[in-house]
C-alpha cells in the first residue's frame, strides 16, 4: 500500500518530546496544586530517563552500526538524533526554569532546599554531627587515573567526580568516583525554626569530602550521572530457555554503554573531559544541568505528611452498582456483562473475580497473562492458591516486559513452585493483551468467564491509569477467549474466532475494514464517523486508511495521549482528522475504538496501540463491547474527552500542541476526568439512595 509523501508524517521520537513537553505544561500549570505540579515535573524526569534508556540507546546502535534507515518522516538516524539532542537541551532548560519557580513557592510554604552556603553554624554542626559518620562509612571513593580504567557506573545513580591536587607535575592528576548509595536519603533534613529545611547528598558529600581524602587536596567534586542504554533483547533463537536468557539481557544492561551524561554546569573543563573521554561520551551524549540532577527523587516530597493543602483533593474510586460486593460474582455476570472504568470505577471487582475463582469449588480452571503487576500482587497470590486448591491454572508470564523482567521472572518462579503451569511468553513475540479466563461447572454445563482488559493486573497503577474492564459470561466471547489462549500456549494461530481479533494474526486487518467501511458508507452518500482513542498512533498503513478516510470525507476524531505521526488538517488530506492529547491527574492509557458503521454503533476495547510493534510483533487482542449499557458508557466517555477545554490540547499540522479554548473563564471548561469522576460518584449515590428507597418483604416458608 503505497504512501503518502514524506511530509504529512511526523518523526516518532521528535512527536514523544512533545507528549513530555505537555507533561512539563502541567507542571508550569498554575492552576495546578503545588505537589501536582512537582509531581508532573518529576515525572517529565523520570519519563525523559526511559526515553534515552530505550528510544536513544536504539538509535545510537544504528548510528554505530552506521545504518541507512530512513524514518517514514524522511529523517535519518543521524538528523533524529541531532534533532533529539536540541529538542532536549530546550527541555531540560525548561525543567530547570520550572523547578526554580516551584521552590520559590514551596519556600513560601515552608519547604525550603538549602544550599551548603545557605547552613548557618547549627544546621553545619548538625550535618557533621548526624550525617558525616553515615556517609564516610557507607560511601566509598574509587580512584581513577589517565591509566586506569572507569570503574563500573551504575545507570541511573548519582555520582561525584572529585579532582584532586598532584604533588608531582609530572604525574596525571588524580581522580576519584564515589558512588552515592540508594541507602541514603537523597534529602537531608536538618534543624530549622522555619519549616522543613533540607540539603541534598550530593551538596553533603562534595562538603564533607576531604574526610576520605586525608593529607590530600580536593581541587573540586563535582556530581554527575549517567545512563546506560536499555535497549537490549534476548536472542530467542540461541537461548534455550527464555528466563535464562531474560537473566543474560538483564546482567548486560548493566554493562551496557553510556547514552547520556549529565554534569552539573559547575563542573571544570578538566572534569567535563575527563569524564566524557572515561565514558565514551561525545557531546550529543552530554547534558548540562542547572540544577540537582534526577529530579524524579523530588517525587517524594509530594508525600509529605502536613502539606495536604498543596496537595490535589483525593478522588475515591466508586463501587460499581453493576457488581455487588456482598454477591458472587459469577451469579451477576450470568446475567449481563459488565464494563468498568478505572480508576472512576474500582478495580476491586477484578480482583475479586480472581479471588473468587481461587477459592470456589465449582472453579475447574482458571487460564490468564500477566504482562506488569505489582509487588504484592493479590492476583498472583489468588492464582497460587488456585493451584494450591486443585485447580488447573495456568499463567502466561510475559518476561520481556521491559524494566519488569526481574519482577516477572520472580513471581514465574514462585507460582511454578506452587504448582501454577507458567508459559514464559511467546517465541518472537511479546503477549500484551491482558485476559483471564475462569472456567466453571455449573448446572447446566461448563461456564466460561472471561476479563478482557485494556491495562495490566496491577491494583495499584489501576488507582493512576485510566483503563476498561470488560467483565462477560457471552458465549461467543468465551469460546473466542478459549481458542485464543489455547493457541498461545500451544504456540499455534488461533482458528475459528467469531467476534474477538488478535494480533499479529488479524487485528490490524479488521481495524483496516472497519476504516474502509466508513469510506464506503461515505462515498454511498451516507454517514460515516470513526472516534479512536490509543496512546500512539505511529503505524504507516493505520495513518493512510485514515488518510483516505478524511478525504472520502468520514468525519475522524483521535484522542493520542502520546506518540502522533499523523498530520491532521492538512487541505485535501486530513482536514477532517482532529487530534487531541489529554494530560492530567490519571495517566490516559484505554485503547477504545467507536465505528459509526452504518448506524450501527461498533465499539471495541483493545490492548493495542496503533503502532507496528503492537500490531506486528505482539500478542495484542480487539474486543466487541456489544452490551447495550457498556456499549454507551464508552462512546459516552469518547465524546467527553473530545470536549475537554481545560486538559485537552489539540494537534496542529505542524506537530504543536495548543490548549483548546474554552469559552470564557478556563475554569467554566470541560474538564473530562472530573466529569468522570463526577459521573461516577453520581451513579454510586444514586444507586445507594434507590437501595434506601425499595423495600424487601419477608417470604413465608409455611
Amino acid at each position: 500500500m503505497a504512501q503518502f509523501k514524506e511530509l504529512l508524517y511526523l518523526n516518532r521520537e521528535l512527536s514523544w518530546l512533545e507528549f513530555n513537553q505537555r507533561v512539563l505544561d502541567e507542571a508550569r500549570n498554575t492552576e495546578n496544586p503545588l505537589m501536582e505540579r512537582l509531581k508532573f515535573l518529576a515525572i517529565t524526569a523520570s519519563n525523559l530517563d526511559e526515553f534515552y534508556m530505550v528510544r536513544v540507546g536504539g538509535l545510537q546502535m544504528l548510528r554505530d552500526r552506521q545504518s541507512t534507515h530512513i524514518d517514514i518522516s524522511g529523517m535519518t538516524v543521524t538528523q533524529q538524533l541531532d534533532g533529539i539532542h536540541t529538542r532536549t537541551l530546550e527541555m531540560v532548560k525548561e525543567q530547570y526554569i520550572c523547578l526554580s519557580e516551584l521552590e520559590e513557592e514551596l519556600q513560601s510554604q515552608g519547604i525550603s532546599r538549602l544550599s551548603i552556603e545557605d547552613l548557618n553554624d547549627v544546621q553545619f554542626a548538625a550535618l557533621e554531627k548526624n550525617y558525616l559518620d553515615e556517609i564516610v562509612s557507607v560511601l566509598t571513593p574509587m580512584a581513577v587515573d589517565a591509566e586506569t580504567e572507569m570503574p563500573h557506573l551504575k545507570s541511573g545513580t548519582l555520582h561525584l567526580c572529585v579532582r584532586l591536587e598532584c604533588g608531582d607535575a609530572e604525574e596525571p592528576t588524580p581522580y576519584a568516583v564515589i558512588a552515592l548509595s540508594d541507602v541514603l536519603s537523597r534529602m537531608l533534613t536538618l534543624p530549622s525554626e522555619k519549616g522543613l529545611e533540607f540539603l541534598l547528598l550530593e551538596e553533603a558529600v562534595a562538603r564533607l569530602v576531604h574526610h576520605f581524602f586525608p593529607g590530600q587536596t580536593v581541587l573540586e567534586a563535582t556530581p554527575f550521572r549517567i545512563t546506560r542504554n536499555a535497549d537490549m533483547r534476548v536472542r530467542e533463537d540461541s537461548a534455550a530457555d527464555l528466563m535464562t536468557g531474560m537473566e543474560a539481557v538483564l546482567d548486560e544492561r548493566i554493562w551496557s554503554d553510556c547514552v547520556r551524561l549529565e554534569l552539573s554546569e559547575k563542573a571544570s573543563v578538566e572534569i567535563v573531559s575527563f569524564l566524557q573521554e572515561k565514558l565514551g561520551a561525545d557531546d550529543q551524549n552530554l547534558i548540562i544541568a542547572d540544577g540537582p540532577m534526577d529530579l524524579a527523587d523530588f517525587m517524594s516530597l509530594t508525600s509529605l505528611h502536613g502539606y495536604e493543602h498543596l496537595k490535589a483533593d483525593s478522588w475515591k474510586p466508586q463501587e460499581s452498582p453493576s457488581l455487588d460486593p456482598a454477591a458472587s460474582i459469577f451469579e451477576t455476570l450470568s446475567k449481563k456483562s459488565v464494563l468498568l472504568y478505572h480508576p472512576y470505577e474500582s478495580f476491586e471487582p477484578v480482583v475479586r473475580f480472581i479471588e473468587q475463582a481461587a477459592n470456589d469449588p465449582d472453579v475447574l480452571a482458571i487460564k490468564q497473562t500477566l504482562y506488569r503487576t505489582s509487588k504484592k500482587s493479590p492476583i498472583v497470590n489468588a492464582l497460587i492458591r488456585a493451584a494450591e486448591n486443585g485447580k488447573n491454572v495456568t499463567a502466561l508470564v510475559e518476561l520481556k516486559a521491559r524494566f519488569d523482567e526481574q519482577r516477572n521472572i520472580d513471581w514465574a518462579r514462585q507460582m511454578e513452585a506452587a504448582g501454577v503451569h507458567v508459559i514464559h511468553g511467546v517465541k518472537g513475540l511479546k503477549t500484551h493483551c491482558k485476559i483471564c479466563i475462569v472456567v466453571r461447572r455449573e448446572s447446566h454445563g461448563v461456564q466460561r468467564y472471561v476479563h478482557f482488559g485494556t491495562g495490566n493486573y496491577n491494583e495499584s497503577t489501576a488507582r493512576l491509569y485510566g483503563d476498561a474492564s470488560y467483565l462477560t459470561a457471552d458465549e461467543d466471547l468465551g469460546n473466542d477467549a478459549i481458542s485464543f489462549f489455547n493457541s498461545i500456549s500451544g504456540f499455534s494461530q488461533p482458528q475459528n474466532l467469531r467476534k474477538i481479533e488478535a494480533a499479529p494474526f488479524g487485528l490490524r486487518d479488521r481495524v483496516l475494514e472497519l476504516i474502509e467501511f466508513e469510506i464506503q458508507r461515505k462515498e454511498e452518500g451516507q454517514d460515516a464517523f470513526i472516534s479512536a482513542k490509543v496512546n500512539s498512533l505511529v503505524d504507516p498503513t493505520i495513518i493512510d486508511a485514515l488518510y483516505r478516510a478524511s478525504q472520502a470525507g468520514v468525519e475522524i476524531q483521535l484522542n493520542i495521549r502520546g506518540i502522533c505521526c499523523l498530520q491532521p488538517g492538512v487541505a485535501g488530506i486530513s482536514e477532517r482528522i482532529r487530534v487531541v492529547s489529554i494530560i492530567d491527574r490519571y495517566l490516559e492509557h484505554a485503547r477504545v475504538l467507536h465505528f459509526h458503521h452504518g448506524g450501527d454503533d461498533l465499539v471495541f476495547i483493545s490492548s493495542a496501540d496503533w503502532m507496528p510493534r503492537n500490531l506486528d510483533k505482539r500478542i495484542e487482542l480487539l474486543v466487541p463491547v456489544e452490551d447495550r449499557q457498556a456499549r454507551g458508557k464508552l462512546i459516552e466517555m469518547l465524546e467527553l474527552q473530545m470536549k475537554d477545554t481545560v486538559k485537552g490540547r489539540e494537534l496542529d499540522s505542524d506537530g504543536r500542541y495548543a490548549r483548546a479554548k474554552a469559552q470564557g473563564d478556563s475554569k467554566s471548561g470541560l474538564r473530562s476526568q472530573w466529569a468522570l469522576q463526577q459521573k461516577a460518584v453520581q451513579t454510586s449515590q444514586d444507586h445507594q439512595q434507590q437501595k434506601l428507597t425499595e423495600f424487601e418483604t419477608h417470604q413465608s416458608h409455611v
